[in-house]
């Protein structure tokens, strides 16, 4: 997930020294890896980093960002990655926006463990650092997590998919994210909870990345390993719709369920259009709007958010289950994103 980032040339040169990500607090409007919003006195400053800035869900948290940043008359820096998994680069940013003072930082971690000693130098300079969708490792290292509950989210369409089969015998393939992340492990534990399954039943996983290529690849190599798969389970839509290119490919398309998780509004489009049967729609502008006003109300009063948030999850279908609550896609695409 990711957004596109515009590098004035000045963070460019920093960038060509470094060797990696620089981030640096820029006007609003003038572009770079951070940008800011609001009333621009300096008096309270928000930083949001990313995972990547090229990804419609992160692009619509960053939306949901500024209009809070606005709204609340705050200045905010935002950063990313330069791709999925760039720890250095969210390093680099941590590190840059406490130098320029930020009072709070929301992050989604690229490395949910490698991220955290660089939180911990934050918070023990007075800086509040709140996760958003990607807990930490732990969750504790940080302030507070505003995020979707991805075990729910995933047990949403396990529980579907059971339902969608109608006690017909299920050949399984798991498309998953990356190793070790919290957020694709928990949405995959979610899926076989619901499912009434365990590892054992799946016939295939392969990791994607999240990515739509790669979704693709991972299919046809499921399909080389177990032609009889009719369900697939994925990480994300882009994935989602990665597999059905390989099962339309195959003329498979018509008698496999696919399954998955974001409701952005092309994975939603895709649900109505009858590719993906089902997906559990997060809401990331909720995140970061929450996010922000979390860290102009400890600027205010010094009263720190804590624990867990849970910004929600829906279940989107238009061929709904019994015993399974969904909303269909006219809903999902009022409330999409992307």
């Amino acid at each position: 997930m990711s957004r596109t980032t515009r590098r004035s040339s000045s963070l460019l040169r920093a960038a060509a020294v470094t060797g990696i990500a620089a981030f640096t607090l820029t006007a609003c409007g003038s572009g770079s890896g951070s940008t800011s919003a609001g009333s621009g006195s300096g008096e309270v400053k928000v930083g949001l980093i990313t995972k990547t800035d090229t990804n419609p869900f992160f692009v619509k948290m960053k939306e949901g960002a500024e209009k809070a940043a606005k709204a609340e008359g705050v200045q905010l820096m935002t950063a990313a990655g330069k791709f999925d998994g760039d720890n250095a680069g969210q390093v680099t940013a941590v590190e840059n926006m406490v130098a320029s003072g930020v009072k709070g930082i929301l992050i989604t971690p690229s490395d949910s463990k490698a991220i955290v000693p660089a939180i911990e130098k934050a918070r023990a300079k007075g800086v509040l650092v709140i996760a958003l969708d990607t807990p930490t490792e732990p969750q504790s290292a940080v302030d507070a997590l505003f995020a979707t509950d991805n075990l729910k989210a995933g047990e949403l369409i396990g529980e579907y998919a059971k339902a969608a089969m109608k006690g017909k015998t299920a050949k399984i393939a798991a498309l998953d994210l990356a190793p070790g992340v919290s957020v694709g492990v928990q949405r995959h534990n979610g899926f076989l909870k619901g499912f009434g399954a365990t590892d054992k039943d799946v016939a295939c996983a392969q990791d994607t990345g999240g990515d739509q290529s790669k979704g693709q690849t991972a299919m046809e190599n499921c399909l080389q390993k177990e032609p009889g798969i009719n369900v697939v389970y994925t990480i994300n839509e882009p994935a989602a719709l990665g597999a059905y290119t390989a099962l339309k490919a195959k003329g498979r398309e018509k008698d496999v369920l696919i399954v998955s998780v974001d409701g952005g509004c092309t994975g939603t489009r895709a649900v109505k259009e009858g590719k993906i049967a089902a997906t559990s729609q997060q809401y990331p502008l909720k995140m970061a709007a929450e996010g922000v006003k979390a860290v102009v109300s400890y600027a205010k009063d010094g009263k720190k958010a804590s624990g867990y948030t849970d910004t929600g999850v829906t279940l989107i279908s238009d061929k709904a289950q019994d015993g399974v609550t969904s909303k269909d896609t006219a809903y999902g695409l009022e409330n999409c994103w992307g």
